[in-house]
């Protein structure tokens, strides 16, 4: 059973739960490793978005360790990421993902989202680039506050006619960057970013969605038991064809409590 405490259909998502986020993150790295197995052996190249966050970190660490990728054939992006914070910080999404993932791995092509470019010329180059194929596979998570990317409940829209665009941060978001120790106080972390949009996630042809952690409980109970709403924008993940959720005892607390 690979240590699985529980596997369920919500809609038409799959929930696995696990004892605890160490083996989450090692099972989900497995399933991602396996469809990308798979798509390589029946397509020249791939095409990855990653989330950067410390949800992601075993996750990460196991996929680094896959073998028999042929991470060449790989183009990479990234879903969010700060405006302006400098590109030498630390916290910037960018440098979290190319420290942790693609200097180990090294993607064929890695495009990174420059947020200090002009936003309307980063927003037009990122989109172009996305467009050029369909995205296979994205990795994400799911915030505090039901996000995914960065589409927080004000700025959440199903039906987002952009690819990629600037939001405010709400101050839920904001507060989880001091929690997860990415910011040391909430006055310094920015007030704006860059997201990819959640249609943009949701057309992608295969999500596996990481969540592990108590401080994700309250998020996933209404991921998995409310309306698909924009109040949770997670929610609409219940409507993928091919998105796998992965939580551990701790996120999923909540919903096996009813």
């Amino acid at each position: 059973m690979n240590n699985l405490s529980k596997t369920t259909l919500i809609d038409q998502l799959t929930v696995e739960v696990y004892q605890n986020r160490n083996i989450l993150g090692q099972e989900a790295a497995k399933d991602v490793v396996l469809k990308m197995k798979e798509l390589l052996s029946n397509k020249n190249r791939i095409r990855m978005i990653f989330a950067a966050a410390p949800s992601q970190n075993e996750f990460l660490e196991t996929l680094t360790k896959a073998e028999g990728i042929d991470w060449s054939r790989v183009t990479a992006f990234h879903m969010d990421e700060y405006i302006g914070l400098p590109a030498s910080a630390s916290q910037r999404f960018g440098r979290f993902l190319k420290e942790r993932l693609f200097d180990i791995v090294k993607p064929g092509v890695v495009h990174f989202i420059d947020s200090e470019n002009s936003i309307d010329e980063e927003c037009k180059h990122y989109a172009d680039l996305l467009s050029e194929q369909p995205i296979d596979i994205v990795c994400l998570g799911i915030g505090e506050n039901g996000h995914i990317a960065f589409n927080d409940p004000p700025v959440a829209d199903f039906q987002d006619p952009s690819i990629i665009k600037s939001v405010e941060l709400d101050l839920v978001c904001r507060q989880q960057q001091v929690n997860d120790g990415c910011f040391t106080d909430l006055k310094s972390v920015p007030t704006q970013a860059l997201t990819l949009t959640i249609p943009t996630l949701m057309a992608a042809n295969y999500l596996f969605c990481i969540v592990p952690g108590t401080n994700k409980s309250e998020a996933l109970k209404h991921t998995l038991s409310g309306p698909i709403t924009t109040d949770c924008p997670a929610s609409i993940l219940r409507q993928h064809g091919h998105c796998t959720l992965y939580a551990d005892d701790d996120s999923f607390e909540l919903v096996a409590n009813g």
